[in-house]
């Protein structure tokens, strides 16, 4: 074999690795605990992700199921026995929340004390109030993670991509050596942090807006419920 042909060799023996474990395994430590970060957010934001996906679908269905059982004439009573003991969506916890404080300290039997009956309407509201707020926070976990994700990822990345140049430079300074053999590898580093702050961030945006957008709707509906089922129980408190 020629000499020429053992340089060659060498050459292709000693080249940098291009792939993404390649350049994860030949990164500075900041710049691969950069990417080890951004790994693991964008894993537990697509997690999030699926688990909103699906939760919220499921949500929305079971609502509307129960506004048609209620707006359909069926007995509240009927309907608060078959919601008690699952609660599994907002318009399920506000009724029963409501119905609870309707059943409890004789609310039924005020008479015509306009005193009593202010009072049993300001509790029943506030019931309705703190089971919707509970409900719509729960709803909402996890929505922030997705906020953070996609408004400080890129950042992270572009540190990553800062500190990466910033040790391809050195390199220069160290070797003398101005070729784009020397720096290409860092930079090649340094621009997959960004990369990868960008792969986490982007679907942590798109999705935390949609499901906010849901979100929404769901707390209008909520909101909608809540005032004409607090109308329904002030118009049997004042025929009473």
């Amino acid at each position: 074999m020629s000499s020429v042909d053992n340089v060659a060799n060498q050459t292709v023996h000693a080249a940098p690795k291009f792939s993404f474990l390649g350049l994860f395994f030949q990164a500075d430590f900041v710049v691969q605990t950069v990417m080890v970060l951004l790994l693991l957010a964008s894993v537990w934001s697509w997690a999030i992700i699926f688990n909103k996906t699906i939760s919220l679908k499921a949500i929305k269905f079971r609502m509307n199921r129960f506004e048609n059982e209620f707006w359909s004439g069926a007995s509240l009573d009927k309907l608060f026995r078959q919601v008690k003991n699952k609660q599994d969506h907002p318009l399920a916890i506000i009724f029963s929340a409501a119905i609870d404080e309707w059943n409890t300290r004789n609310t039924k039997n005020i008479g015509s004390d306009s005193s009593l009956r202010a009072s049993a309407k300001e509790r029943i509201h506030q019931a309705m109030q703190v089971a919707a707020n509970k409900a719509l926070d729960n709803i909402e976990k996890n929505l922030n993670f997705l906020a953070t994700v996609g408004s400080s990822a890129p950042f992270i990345g572009l540190f990553g991509t800062v500190w990466g140049i910033m040790v391809s430079f050195q390199s220069i300074a160290v070797s003398k050596n101005t070729s784009l053999a020397v720096v290409a590898p860092g930079i090649a580093e340094a621009l997959l942090a960004t990369a990868l702050g960008l792969a986490a961030a982007i679907p942590a945006v798109i999705f935390y807006n949609k499901f906010a957008s849901e979100v929404n709707r769901i707390s209008n509906k909520v909101d909608a419920f809540s005032m004409e089922l607090s109308s329904m129980i002030s118009r049997e408190l004042d025929n009473q």
